[in-house]
């Protein structure tokens, strides 16, 4: 069957609200752990995932950085606005230039309460470093899905990066009912994120410490940091009854040539993805080169991975070799990094190219995410889901999680 023809239907399981997560385990790697090795189930915590590995297994990390990307705005009625910025909006999508921006950027936002924003202009008062500054909103064009919006503010030295941890609120996911705290700035964020982007966390990588990562490197097992800025479309319903009618949200990826470099070194290992996020990421790192072995001559704007172009008929290549081809294709353009969106959807009748091992939360139903699990392990992911449920597992991105070891 094509994933096209898949009935959203069958990826559902009874959520009870109480099982979803409000706030994360304390310390964050005392998280329940599901390890599901070859259809049998086991439990542990994540202070012990080292010892559920080897040094044969290269562990793949999703390093983007949230940003406080709900910023509130009152007008003059009182009424509350709020203005969520998604991306930066324009041609050249590059999250660094536009964090460095002075003065003022353009940004792709979802606004609520969108029609009670009357005015031209909506403005409030932060402080950055002790200095009093006035940032203000302007809608400047409406998109089929958001807004564009002109964020500026005085005085003008101040760059977006240093403005918006100012102005913005942990952008907590819609199902955890409660208002941001001040802890979530930090249980909301991975030890190890670098690179700012993301309007919802890679929540899979919320368990581990620094201890942790220290135990992989001394049991050698390998840890490689890529990036894809998570958006929200990460929590899309899915609603239509079949996945064709379905439009996967796309997510930017910065692929650098260092991490192809060390992908290319330890591909013959066990590759396990920390989160799906990394695992679209890997993912869509295979089909770009595949389509550059096929097309050489092809552009950045064809390089891009489309939702449902993997499942159609194509010559298909080794993974080392489809690496290689993408590491000399952005070598030969003179650059360092790719920056890049993908709306590749995994869902059950993917063949994986890279990943053969997944960290994972647990997660909605009827979600997109849940796919990709049921694409790796099939119908056993009804198993762990119910072993989960049983088992008092918390579920969602404050929740437990689950290594799949297929």
């Amino acid at each position: 069957m094509h994933p096209k023809d898949l009935s959203i239907d069958e990826f559902s399981y009874d959520l009870p609200n109480e099982r979803i997560a409000s706030y994360p385990a304390d310390p964050r790697d005392s998280s329940k752990l599901l390890i599901y090795n070859k259809g049998n189930i086991s439990e542990d915590i994540y202070r012990r995932l080292d010892t559920h590995l080897s040094s044969d297994n290269a562990l793949i990390f999703n390093d983007t950085k949230v940003i406080k990307s709900r910023i509130h705005f009152h007008r003059k009625t009182g009424a509350l606005i709020e203005v969520f910025c998604l991306e930066p909006y324009g041609e050249f999508i590059d999250y660094p230039t536009h964090f460095q921006k002075k003065g003022s950027v353009l940004w792709k936002c979802m606004i609520r309460k969108a029609g009670k924003w009357k005015e031209k202009e909506l403005k409030k008062t932060i402080e950055v470093d002790n200095q009093k500054v006035t940032l203000t909103a302007e809608k400047i064009e409406q998109l089929s899905d958001a807004y564009v919006v002109k964020l500026s503010w005085t005085p003008t030295d101040l760059s977006f990066g240093e403005i918006l941890p100012a102005a913005g609120n942990t952008p907590l996911p819609p199902y955890i009912k409660r208002a941001t705290e001040k802890q979530d700035d930090e249980t909301y964020q991975t030890v190890y994120a670098s690179h700012k982007g993301s309007v919802a966390a890679p929540t899979a990588g919320l368990h581990f410490t620094e201890e942790l990562m220290h135990a992989f490197k001394t049991k050698d097992i390998s840890t490689l940091f890529t990036t894809l800025h998570v958006g929200a479309g990460t929590f899309k319903p899915v609603k239509t009854e079949t996945m064709e009618g379905h439009t996967m949200h796309s997510e930017w990826m910065n692929i650098s040539t260092d991490f192809l470099e060390s992908l290319l070194e330890k591909i013959d290992q066990r590759i396990i993805s920390v989160g799906t996020t990394a695992t679209r990421t890997l993912e869509s790192i295979y089909w770009m080169g595949n389509k550059i072995l096929n097309h050489m001559n092809i552009t950045e704007k064809t390089l891009k991975v489309t939702q449902w172009e993997v499942y159609e008929k194509q010559k298909i290549h080794a993974p080392k070799e489809a690496i290689a081809a993408l590491l000399q294709w952005i070598r030969n353009r003179k650059q360092h990094y790719l920056m890049i969106e993908t709306e590749v959807i995994i869902a059950p009748g993917y063949e994986y190219k890279i990943v053969n091992g997944l960290i994972t939360n647990f997660h909605q139903p009827k979600s997109t995410l849940l796919l990709l699990v049921s694409a790796l392990i099939g119908e056993d992911w009804r198993k762990v889901y119910a072993y989960a449920l049983k088992n008092n597992f918390r579920f969602l991105s404050y929740g437990d999680g689950c290594l799949l070891m297929p």
